[in-house]
Parts: structure tokens; C-alpha cells; sequence
């Protein structure tokens, strides 16, 4: 597939592209399928994705540099080292127009963001950053969040049953009316510097 070519917008489904490494600049495309593709350290500039389904695809290192996302869906795919505060996020919505299912997106950053009901459903997401964001309402249901960053977030309502390995400073972070699941909460006890007896 020549994303050089003059065509502007797609609107099909894509399977098995290697497209490892491309620059693909001010494309648009809309309710199209992507399955076992590879974008890995591709960059995406200035490019559109309307009601977009990545699956089984492989985007780790790729660059999303002032691209624009709206309902976009990844399952079961590697979104590893991905900076997503270089994406051209809408004002206007707040709802998060991406969602991760059963995927991986370790060493990703949300710093700052507003991505109100986020869904991160059974992912591996090691190291993500999340400092700074405001991510009320959100999904994280049954994902590692091994070694994530929360620092001054707004975690309302946030469910984070089933999820595991994650530290959240109770001081640092508002996690008013979020869903924990029993024994992993324990680890908010932490930041309370309390000794647990049986």
C-alpha cells in the first residue's frame, strides 16, 4: 500500500499492511478496519481516524503527531512508547475518543490529558503516565498498571476492578467514588504509611 499516492481518503479495510517505519502525512480514514497490520515506528502526521478498528495490529513507537482520533478502537494490539499528548485532541469532547482492549501500551504517555471515560480493559500497561490527567468515569478493569504514574489526577468513578500492581497516592490523587476490587486496594494503604496486622 502506497500512502504517498494522491488519494486523501480511505474508507476500506486494510489486512496484513507492513508498514513499519512509513511517514503517512494529512490522510484521512474513516470507518475503515485495520487487522494484523504493522505501523510500528510509523509516523502519522496531521492525519484523521473517524470510527477506526486496529485489530491484532503492532503501532509500537509510532508517532501520532497533531493526527485527530474519533471513536477509535484498539484490541488486541501493541501500542508500546507511544506519546499521545502530541495528538490534536478536540476542546470540545471530553469523552475519550480512543479505547484499548486486551492490548499493550507500556511506556505511554497521557501526561496532562483530559480523556474522561477512558476505557483500558485488560491491557498491559507498564509504565504509562498518567500524571496531571483527567480521567473521571474511566475503565480500567483487569489491566496490570505495573509501574504507572499517578500524580494529580482526577480518578472519579474511575473502575479499577479486577486491575492490578497499581500505586495511587490517596493524597495526591482524587479517587472519589472509584470501584477497587477487595484485596488489591489494600495497595492504596501505602501512601498511608500503615502497618497491616493479621
Amino acid at each position: 500500500m502506497n500512502f504517498d499516492e494522491k488519494d486523501d481518503y480511505y474508507a476500506v479495510n486494510f489486512e496484513g499492511l507492513d508498514c513499519a517505519e512509513i511517514e503517512i502525512e494529512a490522510k484521512e480514514f474513516d470507518n475503515c478496519t485495520f487487522t494484523k497490520c504493522d505501523f510500528s515506528e510509523a509516523h502519522f502526521k496531521k492525519c484523521k481516524f473517524i470510527e477506526c478498528d486496529f485489530v491484532n495490529c503492532n503501532l509500537s513507537l509510532a508517532k501520532v503527531e497533531y493526527s485527530r482520533f474519533a471513536d477509535v478502537t484498539f484490541r488486541n494490539s501493541k501500542l508500546i512508547g507511544i506519546d499521545w499528548t502530541t495528538v490534536a485532541w478536540s476542546n470540545l469532547v471530553k469523552e475519550a475518543p480512543v479505547r484499548f482492549h486486551q492490548s499493550i501500551v507500556n511506556d505511554c504517555s497521557f501526561y496532562g490529558l483530559c480523556l474522561q471515560e477512558l476505557v483500558l480493559e485488560e491491557c498491559k500497561a507498564h509504565g504509562v503516565d498518567f500524571r496531571e490527567g483527567d480521567f473521571t468515569g474511566s475503565n480500567f478493569t483487569f489491566t496490570d498498571l505495573s509501574g504507572c504514574l499517578f500524580g494529580n489526577c482526577r480518578l472519579v468513578g474511575v473502575d479499577f476492578s479486577g486491575a492490578v500492581n497499581y500505586g495511587i497516592d490517596v493524597y495526591q490523587n482524587d479517587i472519589k467514588g472509584a470501584k477497587f476490587s477487595r484485596f488489591e486496594a489494600l495497595r492504596l494503604l501505602d501512601s498511608l504509611e500503615v502497618e497491616l496486622v493479621d
